[in-house]
């Protein structure tokens, strides 16, 4: 099997380098979100990163973080059914955010990559350890309740009462 085309095309920064990346666009392909190896082609947040519908464009020649991936997927899986497919950047929802960054957390648990390549020191303005603090026990953290509001897994006794507590997750897309 030969390797995923953003592996060999793209730049990735540690924690995690190559390693990572490997593991989150394997995870990533396997939920139905794309990693594609090419410019964004609209306004980006993350640099060298954009969102295109249900996939993430990676810009070759900017070094990434292989954890902004599971930032930028977690965007695209809490967005809205309906508005998933013609999403062209992540606006600034409050509640998308927070909910993005747990399903981040729950999606690096779940292919084995470590909370520091989430919690960059590059990223979330400087608070990414402050961030690593919250999510470090299994239990929560800001956004799970949103996740479980939106049935993707249960915290607190809310969500489905067969899904999954968090970090695992019923369903990667809400």
């Amino acid at each position: 099997m030969s390797p995923h085309p953003a592996l060999a095309a793209c730049r990735w920064r540690e924690p995690g380098g190559a390693t990572a990346a490997e593991r989150i666009i394997a995870f990533l392909d396997g939920i139905g979100i794309a990693v594609e190896p090419e410019p964004p082609h609209e306004a980006i947040v993350l640099p060298g990163l954009g969102v295109c519908g249900t996939a993430i464009r990676v810009d070759p020649e900017t070094p990434v973080w292989p954890g902004d991936l599971l930032h930028e997927a977690g965007h695209i899986a809490v967005a809205e059914p309906a508005r998933r497919a013609a999403l062209v950047e992540v606006g600034d929802d409050q509640g998308e955010e927070i909910a993005a960054i747990a399903w981040s957390v729950a999606a690096a648990k779940a292919c084995e990559v470590g909370l520091d390549v989430v919690f960059h020191s590059g990223g979330y303005r400087g608070g990414g350890e402050a961030l690593n603090t919250a999510f470090a026990a299994d239990n929560g953290g800001p956004g799970v309740p949103l996740l479980a509001w939106y049935g993707m897994t249960r915290s607190m006794g809310v969500g489905p009462e067969s899904a999954p507590a968090y970090p695992e997750m019923a369903r990667w897309l809400r």
